[in-house]
């Protein structure tokens, strides 16, 4: 069970971070509306924050691990720490220079991301300059991505899940600056995207400082292509596609949105709630399993690495199915009650709703990616993960493509169709992994997993039948609790208790195994400062 406390490390971290994130993305909204300010700074995050998801939050960590880990068990920590130092130090160059060629291709490149305001010369020019301030946050990443995976390796998960906490803490301050300070819109919008940079900055010093502690040292150095710099591309830069397709397909759909007005803003409004269980539960228990699973592998313990996947997956569904039923169900009462306000209308909630609808029924399908890809990676086989992340990227391109020109020509809403396409791919993603582990006996479904996967259908559908009978009492409610931000706290609070409970009614989870999460895993003494 030291799986789930791993996990609930992070999860409990990455939760502090999101709740900031939430705040953030209040000021925004109350600030920029679904105005050209607001899609010129979504267009400005969008592609470091995909490198950010990329990296930080798992793909490239969970390619990087197993080569790191491996090296390490064989070599010793002194051979490890100079594989990690010549990949950071030829990785870090790389993207540095892509980082500066971004920035000076981006007065011809935003004009094909943000084509809705193309002919509007002063968003665009407020849009290119956010995403230059933005973009050397990549090269920030790159450098806390490696060294999460070093501290993960290390069994140390709480440095790493906590540093994201200070993108939203560092981007609030410039946001909450025109309360006091007057600041027009597009000045307010260059501050809080040189905020995102300063946030990376914070970020790579303080997992610097936390693989010092461990007693790790890396250092950087002018880059090499030597041959363990070779070895660490070949699998890396497959495992970054295969663990990544999820936001790649996001940036597709990001993409077709920029003709559309106020459809970037429509996107990332639903992104921050559908990915919440993604970042909380998928990429926590992701970085948990490729240590474990991949000393499995080094050993020779097949039955192991069969349980671990049972214990994985069964924690993956038990929150994933009951989220996304939650966002399917009511999704107008939780973006209206949260988020409506100044700039904000009910208009754009209803429109929000719609769409996060459709990427609900895909969440389930988001967050096992995460936990079926770890087998591969674990046994350094990271070609067809990405070969089914293509895959999907494909099916993401032609089908969104396909529904959201097909639902724009019937006066229908196109993003609709992004989102209906993004949930077909990872659901086809999940189908080519589990069948692919299913054929090849790497890991097929116990019946002790079908057994506790049936509990927690039964305990979601009646946590579905409350929250549609509070969706439908929204106005009663809000009246009832004098606001409706108090409603929808308390209605997800009933929903959650209601769904907890059954869970131990069904004996979906037992007590022991509760209590048994606060476990530490045996031999993984404390680092002082780290855990």
């Amino acid at each position: 069970m030291s799986l789930a406390r791993n996990t609930l490390v992070q999860a409990t971290l990455t939760l502090g971070s999101r709740v900031l994130g939430f705040a953030r993305d209040l000021f925004l909204s109350a600030r920029f509306g679904q105005g050209p300010m607001m899609d010129a700074f979504t267009t400005a995050l969008m592609l470091p924050n995909m490198f950010r998801r990329l990296f930080a939050e798992g793909a490239f960590a969970q390619a990087f691990v197993p080569i790191y880990g491996g090296v390490r068990a064989r070599e010793g920590e002194a051979a490890a720490a100079v594989t990690a130092s010549e990949a950071l130090s030829f990785i870090f160059a790389v993207v540095a220079g892509f980082c500066i060629l971004l920035q000076l291709a981006m007065p011809w490149i935003m004009p094909w991301l943000l084509s809705a305001w193309r002919d509007d010369a002063g968003v665009m020019r407020a849009a290119v300059t956010a995403a230059q301030l933005t973009m050397p946050y990549l090269a920030c990443m790159t450098i806390a991505s490696l060294l999460s995976g070093v501290l993960n390796t290390g069994g140390r998960f709480a440095l790493s899940a906590g540093v994201p906490v200070f993108l939203n803490l560092c981007t609030l301050v410039p946001l909450m600056a025109p309360s006091f300070v007057p600041m027009s819109q597009p000045e307010t919008l260059m501050a809080v995207s040189a905020a995102v940079t300063v946030s990376g900055v914070v970020q790579a010093g303080l997992l610097w400082w936390g693989v010092r502690r461990l007693g790790v040292t890396i250092r950087l150095s002018w880059p090499r292509l030597t041959a363990g710099v070779k070895r660490t591309l070949a699998l890396a830069v497959p495992g970054v596609l295969a663990g990544g397709a999820f936001q790649i397909n996001s940036l597709v759909s990001q993409f077709l949105a920029g003709s559309n007005e106020g459809a970037r803003s429509v996107l990332y409004n639903a992104d921050r709630l559908y990915q919440l269980p993604l970042g909380l539960v998928g990429v926590a228990l992701g970085l948990a399993l490729v240590p474990r699973l991949t000393r499995a592998f080094v050993s020779g313990d097949h039955a192991g690495g069969r349980r671990t996947m049972d214990d994985g997956l069964g924690l993956a569904l038990a929150f994933a199915l009951p989220a996304g039923v939650a966002l399917f169900v009511i999704p107008f009462f939780i973006i209206d009650a949260t988020v409506t306000r100044a700039a904000f209308t009910s208009a754009d909630a209803a429109r929000t709703a719609d769409v996060l609808r459709q990427f609900a029924w895909g969440v389930p399908a988001f967050v096992l990616v995460k936990v079926l890809t770890p087998p591969f990676f674990a046994r350094e086989d990271t070609r067809r993960p990405m070969i089914f992340a293509v895959i999907s990227v494909i099916l993401t391109v032609t089908l969104g493509s396909a529904l959201f020109f097909w639902f724009g020509s019937r006066s229908w809403d196109g993003v609709l169709g992004l989102a209906i396409a993004t949930s077909v791919s990872a659901w086809v993603n999940v189908a080519l992994l589990a069948g692919t582990l299913i054929r090849e006996d790497s890991w097929r479904p116990s019946p002790a997993f079908v057994s506790r996967l049936s509990r927690i259908v039964a305990a979601s559908a009646v946590m579905a039948g409350l929250l549609f009978a509070a969706s439908l009492a929204y106005p009663t409610l809000s009246r009832l609790f004098l606001a409706k931000e108090i409603a929808v706290l308390v209605v997800c609070a009933v929903g959650a208790g209601a769904y907890g409970l059954c869970l131990l009614l069904f004996r979906a989870v037992t007590l022991s195994e509760l209590k048994a999460t606060l476990r530490r895993e045996p031999g993984a003494g404390p680092v002082s400062g780290l855990d």
